[in-house]
């Protein structure tokens, strides 16, 4: 038998393995609710819990103990911007308390004493924020909203000194401050939660459906290990190697439609950042697919039957999030759950995709993620051979 006699003879038990694949997806309830009910619906649902994507007008109370014009005044450029609303004064931080600790307000602006009379003799003063903690993204707004506050603040105070110094020349445009402040948010214009997390959520999404579909038919087939076997056909007979590339390219072919219209129509639906080129990102994502369902039949060999993938699976996708890098740098991680999130695809896909995505970079400018995908899917490749070689041996025996 030469070469091309077997090399044919491969390729026909990996299409029959195929095509077996595709038969037992698509008459099992399962499998379907993973590979197309829960990438379909979970990218909306999570989108949907993180719009409006940022919070305006949030309600804060004001304890001025200046009672001043220069304390008003600040009181009434901090209800100037969109992010916080003033609710109401208070006598004292008693009253205060209490209107936060039942739930009216979420911040409170104490103006001390002596802040008109430190102005006025050019000593630095300070108006004290206390935040409620149970929402960072509240956290986040007022830290963002003080802060260009302070900055206005301190142009006019600025202002005002050299124009009392007869010193007017001085004063250029509207801010006398020598270094203007120009944000410009790269990748997150909006600023919001959802444009900031999403892309990366969806990604996992790819992921984590495929490894719960893949283990509950791996399970399935552990299940039905003992039962009696119909006579054997072609895909009965296909080698392990045969066997796992016949069922990945029965997954990753299912999954090209959930990948574009995740990746592509998901963002555009919500106008989330969407600035990359199709092609290259969908030639990205391709080997985080092909890593993913390998991976899956290698984990088969922890499934001993169907359930066994909700309690394997299932919690692996909180601890997936964490070590991809969205809510904690991978540069701050330990060495250890460094290491553990380079064996993971997402995390590749998810960094590279994000900055193809929201930054509009290239492939080539994602080289190192690709190729650290690509080198995941051949160690998860082996690993599914060896694993289908030695689980499933019945079917070994068969070839033999």
């Amino acid at each position: 038998m030469n070469i091309f006699t077997r090399i044919g003879n491969w390729l026909g038990s990996a299409a029959a393995v195929m095509a077996s694949e595709f038969r037992a997806v698509f008459h099992d309830a399962g499998a379907l609710l993973f590979f197309v009910a829960l990438p379909l619906f979970y990218p909306v649902v999570y989108t949907l819990i993180y719009n409006p994507e940022v919070v305006r007008q949030i309600p804060v109370a004001v304890v001025d103990d200046s009672r001043t014009a220069e304390s008003r005044h600040f009181v009434t450029m901090a209800s100037a911007s969109p992010s916080i609303k003033i609710y109401d004064y208070c006598s004292d931080m008693g009253e205060a308390r209490e209107l936060m600790a039942a739930g009216d307000v979420y911040g409170i602006m104490y103006i001390p004493r002596r802040y008109a009379s430190d102005l006025a003799n050019g000593v630095q003063t300070n108006v004290e924020f206390y935040s409620d903690m149970s929402l960072l993204l509240r956290y986040r707004t007022f830290v963002a909203a003080l802060t260009d506050l302070q900055i206005k603040i301190a142009s006019e105070v600025s202002g005002e000194r050299l124009a009392a110094a007869g010193m007017e020349s001085y004063l250029t445009g509207d801010s006398p401050l020598p270094v203007q402040s120009n944000s410009n948010m790269l990748g997150d214009v909006e600023q919001g939660f959802a444009s900031f997390v999403i892309p990366g959520i969806v990604v996992l999404i790819l992921q984590q459906s495929m490894l719960l579909g893949i283990a509950l038919l791996g399970g399935s087939r552990r299940e039905r290990r003992g039962r009696a076997l119909p006579e054997p056909d072609l895909a009965d007979r296909a080698g392990a190697g045969a066997r796992v590339w016949g069922r990945a390219m029965c997954y990753v072919s299912i999954y090209i439609a959930a990948t574009i219209y995740c990746l592509h129509f998901v963002p555009e639906m919500f106008n989330l950042p969407h600035s990359g080129s199709p092609v290259d990102y969908l030639l990205f994502i391709f080997p985080e697919l092909l890593a993913a369902a390998f991976l899956g039949q290698a984990l088969v060999g922890l499934m001993k039957e169907r359930e066994s993938c909700f309690l394997i699976l299932v919690i692996s996708s909180v601890l997936f999030l964490f070590l991809s890098g969205l809510t904690w740098p991978r540069y701050a991680m330990p060495d250890f759950w460094l290491w553990l999130s380079d064996c993971i695809p997402s995390t590749w896909a998810i960094e590279g995709f994000i900055r193809i995505n929201s930054n509009n970079a290239t492939l080539a400018e994602n080289s190192h993620p690709y190729i650290m995908l690509w080198i995941l899917t051949a160690v998860y490749m082996i690993a599914a051979i060896v694993v289908t070689r030695f689980v499933d041996p019945r079917r070994e025996a068969v070839k033999s």
